[in-house]
């Protein structure tokens, strides 16, 4: 069945915290996420909470990429929707690596799905990755 997006949502636990109340490199991380992942950036906003945490995103002409984070608790939220020819699972794997995720969960959901005129969203997997070296998303 024909989808008119692909969206994973990742919470991501064990982050570091530095680098999840830092504006710059987390707006690098999530720019070359965007590029990886065969994507055309079109814009970046990103915000710094007092005293801590970062909240941005990342429009792309495929949809967007977006970061919440608790340094705190070394914890982000993230969504990466995407249409197109971008693939989502790429950028996702690319975060949790920058930021040092220790454990990550995922859920897919495919957007836009036609139904007797009726556009829906379905699940398509969710999916609990944990690894000191290196998290993969989604198999």
């Amino acid at each position: 069945m024909r989808t008119e997006g692909r969206h994973i949502i990742m919470d991501a636990s064990g982050c570091s915290p530095e680098t999840l109340n830092d504006l710059e490199a987390l707006k690098q991380i999530l720019v070359d996420a965007a590029e990886k992942a065969n994507a055309t950036v079109l814009n970046v906003a990103f915000h710094h909470f007092t005293p801590q945490g970062v909240s941005g995103v990342v429009v792309i002409s495929e949809s967007h990429l977006s970061i919440h984070t608790w340094p705190e608790y070394g914890y982000a939220a993230l969504d990466f929707y995407t249409c197109g020819d971008a693939d989502p699972k790429i950028a996702c794997e690319y975060v949790a690596e920058k930021i040092g995720a220790k454990h990550i969960h995922t859920t897919e959901i495919a957007r836009g799905e036609e139904e007797n005129g009726k556009y829906l969203h379905r699940i398509v997997n969710t999916k609990e990755a944990e690894n000191e070296q290196k998290v993969s998303v989604l198999s």
